[in-house]
C-alpha cells in the first residue's frame, strides 16, 4: 500500500514537472511575439505552479489570438479610416482624381481680335528692342539738340503735308466738307505759314482731321480683321496694313524723294519719323506705370482708337467689338 502511495506521488511529481516545463514553453514563445504577452505568460507560469495547469494555458492561448487578430484589426481600422478620410476630404488642388473628371484642355489664345498674338508678341518684343536701343535714344538726342520752336516748326511742316492725303481720303468717304476744311488748311498753311511752318489754319478755326485708306476701307464696311504687328511700324490690322500700301501712292513725302537727290528722302523721312516718336515720349512713361501687360494695352488702345476714327468719335453700341 505504501509503494503504491509512494508511485502515485511520484507519478503526480513527474506529472507537475512536465506541466510546468510546457508552460515555460509557451510564455518565452509568447514573450518573443509581442511585448504585452509577457506579462499574462507571467501570470500563466504562476498559476501552473499552484498547480491549476489548465487555467494557465488558457490566458496564454486567449493571448496568443488576442496577438494574431490585433493586426488585422488594426489593418482594417486603418484601412476604413482612410476610406472615410477619402471621402470627406475636399478634392486636391492638383486636379479631379478620375481622368474622366479631367477638364477640357482650351488653346491659350481664343481671342478672335488676335488670333496671332504668339508671333504678335514676338514682333513686339522685337519692335520694343529695336525702339529701346535705336529709336527712343535717337528721339531723345533729338528733343535735346533741337530747340523746342524748331521742334515745333518741323512738326507743323509734316502736318501740313498730311492734309494732302487726309483730302483725298475725306472725298473717297464723300465727306465733302471735311474735305473743303482739309483743303483750305493745306493752301493757308503752304502760303500764309511759309510752306506750313507756321499752323495759321488753326489759329483761324480750320480744324485738322486725320483720316487714311485704313479709314476708308472701314467707312465702306470693310472689317478690321485680326489685329496684326509690323516690323518697326507696330501696331495695325489687316485691313489697316493693307491702307499703308495705298497711303504711301498720296503721300507727299514719298512721293517727293522720287523727284530730289537720292540722299534727300530718306533724310526726310527719317525726320519724320525721330520727330514722331519724340512726340511720344512724354506718354511714354504713364504708359509704362499704367500697363500691367504692355502688349495687351497697346493692342486695347489702338483697335479701339480706331474704331472711333473710322465711325468719327461715335461707333455704334455693338457687342461684337470686332465689326467696325
Amino acid at each position: 500500500m505504501a509503494h503504491l502511495v509512494r508511485s502515485s506521488s511520484l507519478s503526480l511529481l513527474l506529472l507537475g514537472f512536465l506541466l510546468s516545463g510546457c508552460a515555460t514553453t509557451n510564455k518565452s514563445t509568447v514573450t518573443s511575439e509581442s511585448a504585452s504577452a509577457s506579462s499574462s505568460a507571467a501570470a500563466t507560469s504562476a498559476s501552473v505552479d499552484s498547480g491549476t495547469s489548465a487555467t494557465g494555458a488558457s490566458p496564454a492561448t486567449s493571448t496568443d489570438t488576442s496577438a494574431s487578430a490585433d493586426p488585422s484589426t488594426s489593418a482594417s481600422t486603418d484601412k476604413s479610416a482612410a476610406v472615410n478620410n477619402e471621402k470627406s476630404s475636399p478634392e486636391s488642388a492638383g486636379g479631379p482624381v478620375f481622368k474622366n473628371g479631367a477638364p477640357v484642355a482650351y488653346p491659350k489664345y481664343t481671342d478672335k481680335k488676335d488670333p496671332w498674338e504668339p508671333v504678335n508678341r514676338k514682333i513686339f518684343g522685337f519692335n520694343e528692342s529695336v525702339d529701346n536701343y535705336v529709336f527712343k535714344p535717337v528721339a531723345k538726342g533729338y528733343k535735346w539738340l533741337v530747340p523746342d520752336p524748331v521742334e515745333t516748326a518741323v512738326g507743323n511742316v509734316f502736318s501740313n503735308l498730311n492734309d494732302v492725303p487726309v483730302t483725298v481720303n475725306n472725298l473717297l468717304q464723300l465727306k465733302f466738307s471735311n474735305a473743303l476744311t482739309s483743303t483750305t488748311r493745306f493752301l493757308v498753311n503752304s502760303t500764309l505759314g511759309l510752306a506750313g511752318i507756321v499752323d495759321v489754319a488753326s489759329d483761324i478755326g480750320l480744324e485738322k482731321h486725320d483720316e487714311d485708306f485704313g479709314q476708308t476701307m472701314g467707312y465702306h464696311g470693310v472689317a478690321t480683321g485680326p489685329y496684326l504687328v509690323l516690323p518697326f511700324l507696330g501696331p495695325s490690322s489687316t485691313r489697316d496694313a493693307g491702307g499703308r500700301v495705298l497711303d504711301l501712292a498720296t503721300d507727299p513725302v514719298f512721293i517727293g524723294s522720287f523727284f530730289v537727290a537720292p540722299f534727300v528722302g530718306p533724310i526726310v523721312g527719317g525726320t519724320r519719323a525721330t520727330d514722331t516718336r519724340a512726340g511720344l515720349l512724354k506718354s511714354e512713361k504713364t504708359l509704362d506705370e499704367a500697363a500691367l501687360d504692355k502688349y495687351e494695352f497697346v493692342r486695347d488702345a489702338y483697335l479701339q482708337r480706331r474704331r472711333n476714327l473710322v465711325h468719327d468719335g461715335n461707333p455704334p453700341k455693338s457687342k461684337d467689338t470686332e465689326e467696325d
